[in-house]
């Protein structure tokens, strides 16, 4: 830590949405904008898209991995989505956390609601929403990775999903992707300067007293 520096705890960001609301895009962008932010890769017994890959997107593990994970209590939370299980792998959320580094959480509001039985006042929820109904269709149609019967599917859920962002501490209606993220990062650094987050605060504030 540098000389003059307090240290700060790590945060929970967890973000969540409707299926084609935007949520990806802006994490993917808050992680290649914010250095000090790591995204906590999920296990999922869903097969990967064209474009993704193991061990970046998500870990891709078979339906028995998956139960041992959770006999073992080696995730923070887990849930079913469209007939695929998906969690948060516990041990490397808390050695991020335990370095001073924020972990944003890509996950669903089932998984939001396990999470902040663990994780407190540490955790920050955002959810996002899309500016209509027509447009969120008309993005998941697309993006042209899902076939029609899934896209009728996940907008069929979109309206119950929607119905959790009075369990978030912050909505984002996501009209445009670039001042979501004006918005997403403000949260974030407001989020980044509570006093209950800051370590050593105390004692900073009485040396500056003494004349330090």
């Amino acid at each position: 830590m540098a000389a003059g520096k307090i240290g700060r705890r790590g945060l929970m960001l967890v973000l969540s949405s409707p299926s084609g609301a935007g949520k990806t895009t802006l994490s993917r962008l808050l992680l290649e904008r914010d250095a000090d932010i790591t995204l906590s890769i999920s296990v999922t017994t869903r097969p990967p898209r064209s474009a993704e890959k193991d061990g970046i997107d998500y870990h891709f593990v078979t339906p028995a991995i998956f139960n041992r994970m959770v006999e073992r209590g080696e995730l923070l939370e887990y849930a079913k989505v469209f007939d695929y299980y998906y969690g948060t792998p516990r041990s490397a959320v808390e050695v991020a956390l335990g370095s001073g580094r924020d972990v944003m959480f890509d996950i669903d509001w089932q998984g939001r609601q396990q999470l902040a039985e663990k994780a407190g006042e540490d955790m920050v929820s955002v959810f996002i929403l899309p500016p209509t109904t027509r447009e969120l269709e008309r993005r998941l149609k697309q993006r042209a990775q899902d076939a029609p019967q899934v896209v009728a599917n996940r907008m069929a859920k979109a309206a119950d999903e929607m119905t959790h962002y009075i369990e978030y501490d912050y909505v984002v209606i996501n009209y445009d992707i670039e001042d979501s993220m004006t918005q997403l990062r403000g949260i974030l650094a407001a989020e980044r300067l509570k006093r209950e987050r800051q370590i050593g605060l105390g004692d900073f504030v009485k040396a500056l007293r003494e004349g330090q």
